[in-house]
């Protein structure tokens, strides 16, 4: 029904299934979207370094300064929501 987007254009739910499924081909178990991967265990801040390159070439995106830290990558959620931020910030203001 949303077909038409995901081509051009991430959508949290695009960008919300593509991390959750990331997630459980490397750590080799389902998490939800809320869940802290960290303070779970599941992921190491090594890792995370892996999910900030992940996300900077899976979304044309480059992640620097202040978002550059642990509590953007603790949920799929937060992921998801730093993603659409940055692409929203990429994307030139009045592009109709």
């Amino acid at each position: 029904m949303t077909a038409e987007s995901t081509t051009s254009a991430a959508t949290a739910e695009t960008i919300r299934h593509e991390l959750l499924g990331f997630l459980a081909e490397r750590i080799k178990t389902t998490v939800e979207p809320e869940q802290d991967l960290f303070s779970s265990g599941l992921v190491s801040s090594m890792f995370a370094m892996q999910l900030v390159v992940h996300l900077e070439e899976a979304y044309d995106i480059a992640i620097v300064g202040p978002d550059l830290k642990l509590d953007s990558f603790r949920t799929v959620e937060s992921m998801t929501a730093l993603v659409l931020r940055l692409k929203d910030a990429d994307d030139p203001a009045g592009d109709a």
